[in-house]
């Protein structure tokens, strides 16, 4: 394998190793934050739906995460790549989506 291809595949493995770690964490962060607004919501008498949200884009970091998993272990370079651009593009929408429910909540509080 010539130098630079070689190099390519290690980088594009550390952004797997990347993804999958990261995107572990998120989904414990997105847990946390689903119990935070829970009690926020009790003690404020205010509906919103961020916990819900919180809860699709739990599923989305756990989906990157596997995704990110199976480029690792997945062989053929040519499939590694696929399988490692749809998890980047996963956890690209998964963070978009947590931006979007901090803005939310954000918007939420400040209006109650």
């Amino acid at each position: 394998m010539p130098l630079d291809r070689r190099a390519d595949s290690e980088l594009e493995e550390s952004i797997c190793i990347h993804i999958f770690t990261v995107s572990a964490a998120m989904v414990g962060v997105c847990l946390t934050v689903i119990g935070l607004v829970r009690v926020v919501i009790t003690l404020q008498s205010v509906d919103t739906i961020a916990d819900d949200l919180l809860a699709g884009d739990a599923i989305l970091f756990l989906v990157a995460c596997l995704v990110s998993y199976w480029a690792l272990r997945t062989r053929p370079v040519r499939r590694m790549h696929r399988v490692e651009r749809f998890a980047d593009g996963v956890f690209l929408t998964a963070l978009l989506l947590m931006v979007a429910v901090c803005v939310f909540v954000t918007y939420a509080l400040s209006t109650s």
